[in-house]
């Protein structure tokens, strides 16, 4: 499965100073499910700046906004992904690499469909594919790692 790391000072507020692991791990599990992702088969635990996540994700699609979802929170520098596919997938995988983005100053989601895409243009592509964590296009911030849809 893997590892993926975020910037640990960035993304939503949600840990006060003395949190224990489960109060860690229970935090980020109602941050994702505020999103409206089945989490019925997805279970957190968190070590120290790092969060499990192990169950069952409904499609890869779900499955890599979740994981960006549970990293984009300050305190959280990485995300270890042991989540496996309800639906399997017809097709392959694709490059991870390429579906994640983190955004850098001076970042748009304009400028950053004319990297991926070629073409400006196709930033609603991006914002909706990040919703409901992005609440309007043009807040983002430097560190935060975008899904990046290769369709």
């Amino acid at each position: 499965m893997g590892l993926f790391s975020f910037i640990k000072n960035a993304g939503e507020k949600l840990f006060g100073g003395a949190d224990t692991p489960e109060e860690k791990a229970a935090k980020v599990k109602d941050h994702v499910a505020k999103q409206g992702f089945d989490l019925s088969g997805v279970t957190f635990s968190a070590d120290g700046e790092k969060i499990v996540v192990s169950g069952q994700a409904l499609n890869i699609d779900e499955k890599q906004k979740i994981l960006a979802t549970a990293g984009n929170v300050e305190g959280v520098e990485v995300v270890e992904d042991e989540l496996t596919l309800k639906t399997p997938l017809v097709i392959e995988i694709p490059d991870i690499s390429k579906t994640m983005y983190t955004v850098k100053s001076g970042d748009s989601l304009s400028k950053i469909a004319k990297e991926v895409y070629g073409d400006p243009m196709q930033y609603p592509k991006i914002f909706e594919a990040n919703k409901p964590m992005l609440k309007h296009e043009d807040k983002i911030y430097p560190g935060q790692v975008l899904y990046i849809p290769q369709a």
